[in-house]
């Protein structure tokens, strides 16, 4: 009776454990499923967070998103089986970027995302799909030629931004003033109180790409530094990051990169960028 009884007790212990190795298997297939592809494949729908109030990359006018940032997220949903109509949008700025990503509000975010060792220890990050760089905003008939040429020249830029410390330490000759907003950067340009407007060269030809300004600003084009914009997500999405990186190099060649950028900033006579495909990023 006791080796019986030893042995119903071994029984049940295995059974027990049986299946808490299936409970276990069916938390890594939700886990999975929590990933980008899973949902996308079970739901057909994407969350995706972008910026509201740049013009030419994510901009909100009523309840419609537009922008360079928009179509590429219409890329990357498309490469995952996710319709448009299947695509819910949410603005983020540049502060809840990493929050929202890692509390699930979001499951990507292209919001001219720069990729970052600091934020790479808290997302993962596919592409980069745009190299920006920090650039001049001019008006079309002027003679600045880059930025060894503001000297004596009022330059504006957002107060406390990267853009405007480098202006202040870089290059000291320059006269810089600086407003809460590059909007009213851009707005002084426009009335002639300032020589030049700077910040990354995207957001640069955005700006110059709206109706009101067409023709009359440009961009340089003479870049001094590096500022690779990637599509966030999960730090633990490593299946995710490599099908992103996946759908762009699709997209590089197939005609739908260089769509998403002449239907947006192209507008500012800006020729589309190559997307460089060697630069993707080592998912981890």
């Amino acid at each position: 009776m006791r080796i019986t009884r030893l042995t119903a007790v071994a029984g049940a212990f295995a059974l027990a454990m049986a299946a808490a190795a299936c409970g276990g298997s069916d938390d890594s297939g939700s886990g999975k499923a929590s990933g980008i592809v899973g949902k996308a494949s079970s739901d057909k729908k994407l969350v995706v967070g972008v910026k509201a109030d740049q013009p030419g990359l994510g901009l909100q006018t009523g309840g419609t998103y537009t922008g360079f940032d928009v179509e590429i997220a219409k890329i990357i949903a498309k490469g995952l089986g996710v319709p448009e109509t299947g695509i819910e949008y949410k603005t983020t700025v540049s502060s809840n970027r990493e929050p929202f990503i890692q509390q699930g509000q979001v499951d990507i975010v292209v919001a001219t995302y720069t990729i970052t060792d600091e934020r790479k220890k808290a997302v993962n990050f596919g592409g980069p799909y745009y190299v920006a760089g920090q650039d001049l905003l001019v008006p079309t008939a002027s003679t600045i030629t880059g930025p060894e040429a503001l000297k004596g020249k009022k330059v504006c830029s957002v107060s406390g931004s990267t853009p405007a410390k480098r202006i202040q330490t870089e290059y000291k000759d320059a006269q810089l003033q600086q407003f809460d907003s590059y909007s009213k950067c851009v707005q002084a340009l426009s009335d002639g109180s300032v020589d030049a407007v700077t910040t990354d060269d995207i957001i640069l030809a955005g700006y110059a790409a709206q109706e009101q300004y067409t023709g009359k600003f440009k961009v340089v084009g003479k870049k001094f530094s590096d500022e690779p914009y990637g599509i966030g997500l999960k730090k633990t999405d490593k299946e995710g990051c490599e099908k992103i990186n996946e759908i762009l190099k699709a997209a590089a060649t197939d005609g739908s990169y260089k769509a998403a950028w002449d239907s947006t900033l192209g507008k500012s006579g800006q020729a589309a960028p190559q997307l460089d495909v060697t630069k993707l990023t080592n998912c981890s």
